[in-house]
């Protein structure tokens, strides 16, 4: 196989995380031509509703997908927090890349920090998982819905839409906009999304040549950990639709240590709960945070 092409959405994120891709690629197979297939999503497209109203973040890679299927593309790339927890049959996640930063980013042009914010300040976010969490933190502010790139979305903020909007500081590092970030809001006392600033490549099941060279990106030390934050999701039946949040990490050689939260967007009830077990078995990890979450009262709020 001398050519390969990654189907990709036209944002500049998501360029960024294919290039980014396709350099990887390239060092790994000298000779190797990687080429961008760009495509616009419904997820892209569909701006004035949250993802939650217009069927959730599964629409980021129906067109990837279809791209795949006809033979237009070889291979997609997805953030992985985007990538539903079931996966349709055709399709593999064959390389999961190192994790970047994980957490969520305050960004404010007039604030320092969340606490540093006026009373009933406008902050802008549609992830229900960040609205249960300002809320349980700061149940004065105004929650505002916002949608789009993330160029758009500090526009809006430029604009004076907002006091402060949250990203992810994954997304603004990739993009050299790290100096945007006023703080970074990390575990314990604030979780990210499940698998959070992991980019995963997505290959036909059949492709097995594809799968082979797109193996070598693959880091099992990241893998493992989003494995069982996706356990623990799925577990919860977790989407964009439930605030669930989630962050394993190491513990030694052979030992993960799983945060887990489950929210109430409308009203800020928060329900945590958190496991160790062996690195061996991600899944059960996973599956046992759940259970504990469950068990203290996540599934009112799920439901």
């Amino acid at each position: 196989m001398t050519t390969l092409r990654i189907a990709t959405r036209k944002s500049p994120l998501a360029l960024w995380q294919s290039e980014h891709v396709a350099d990887r690629l390239r060092q790994a197979h000298p000779g190797l031509e990687v080429t961008l297939v760009p495509m616009s999503t419904r997820g892209d497209e569909i701006l004035d509703r949250s993802l939650a109203a217009i069927g959730g973040k599964g629409l980021f890679l129906k067109e990837l997908e279809l791209a795949m299927l006809r033979g237009e593309a070889d291979c997609a790339v997805h953030s992985l927090k985007d990538v539903p927890m079931e996966l349709e049959a055709p399709f593999v996640l064959s390389a999961i890349l190192t994790r970047a930063d994980p957490a969520d980013a305050f960004v404010s042009n007039h604030y320092a920090t969340l606490d540093a914010l006026p009373q009933g300040a406008r902050v802008g976010t549609s992830s229900l998982r960040r609205q249960a969490q300002l809320r349980a933190l700061r149940p004065d502010l105004q929650l505002r819905d916002l949608r789009g790139n993330v160029n758009t979305r500090l526009a809006k903020l430029d604009a004076g839409e907002h006091d402060a909007i949250i990203l992810a500081c994954a997304g603004l590092d990739r993009l050299e906009l790290g100096e945007r970030i006023r703080d970074r809001l990390r575990a314990p006392q604030w979780l990210p999304a499940p698998a959070q600033a992991a980019v995963a490549v997505e290959c036909r099941a059949d492709a097995a040549e594809v799968i082979a060279l797109v193996a070598a990106l693959d880091d099992a030390a990241t893998r493992t950990c989003v494995e069982a934050e996706r356990a623990m999701n799925r577990a919860l039946d977790g989407s964009c639709h439930v605030p669930v949040a989630g962050f394993a990490q190491w513990q030694g050689a052979d030992a993960l240590w799983l945060q887990g939260l489950v929210g109430g967007a409308s009203d800020g009830r928060i329900v945590r709960a958190e496991a160790t077990g062996p690195a061996s078995d991600p899944e059960a990890l996973g599956r046992a945070v759940a259970r504990q979450l469950l068990e203290a009262g996540a599934g009112e709020l799920l439901r």
